[in-house]
């Protein structure tokens, strides 16, 4: 089983997540930040990750340090859970619709963090959440998972349907590219031999 557990503690947040890369989609989620929850139930469920966070923030300030730092925990857990990443697909993708809303994710395994993130939201919150922190919670991802990962709002009228396309096709995008591919069973998938 490819797993893992990594506590972040800093002075503005204290992290915990747990992560199971080959899961049923299972996840135990407390950020404090609900909406945030609610996202990463999307990556859970689609990714068919089991999925465990618990964050305690600075929330009195605002929601941003909270958000970027579970991104950055979840991206140093799958990460280390991924290992070497021989045997995976290493490459995803996923479009994903909700009503008016139309979204896609790509990523790369690469070990060289990227992120192209093209969402123009409709509104500037969801209910109390700020989507400006949407590019955070995904810059954190990527830099510690060490992938690379465009995004995509291709259409959509509701910011919660646009936010929400995005996660979902997140998740549907890891399963992919981290799905072991039993043809390169133990090979890494790339000229270099590393990733």
């Amino acid at each position: 089983m490819r797993t893992a557990e990594i506590t972040r503690n800093t002075n503005e947040t204290r992290i915990r997540v747990a992560i199971n890369l080959d899961g049923t989609g299972r996840q135990k989620l407390n950020t404090g930040v609900p909406f945030l929850d609610h996202m990463l139930d999307q990556i859970a469920r689609h990714g068919l990750i089991d999925l465990e966070v618990h964050a305690e923030g600075d929330l009195h300030i605002d929601a941003h340090h909270t958000v970027e730092d579970v991104g950055i925990t979840i991206g140093q857990a799958i990460a280390k859970a991924v290992g070497d990443k021989s045997g995976i697909r290493r490459y995803g993708h996923a479009y994903v619709p909700l009503d008016e809303a139309l979204s896609r994710v790509v990523i790369d395994f690469s070990g060289r963090p990227g992120l192209e993130f093209h969402v123009p939201f409709t509104r500037a919150r969801v209910g109390d959440f700020d989507v400006d922190l949407t590019i955070e919670f995904f810059q954190g991802l990527v830099n510690h998972a060490l992938m690379t990962m465009h995004i995509d709002n291709l259409r959509g009228v509701n910011a919660h349907h646009q936010c929400e396309t995005i996660f979902k096709a997140c998740g549907r995008a890891l399963r992919m590219a981290l799905e072991l591919d039993p043809r390169s069973a133990g090979i890494v998938p790339s000229t270099k031999g590393v990733l």
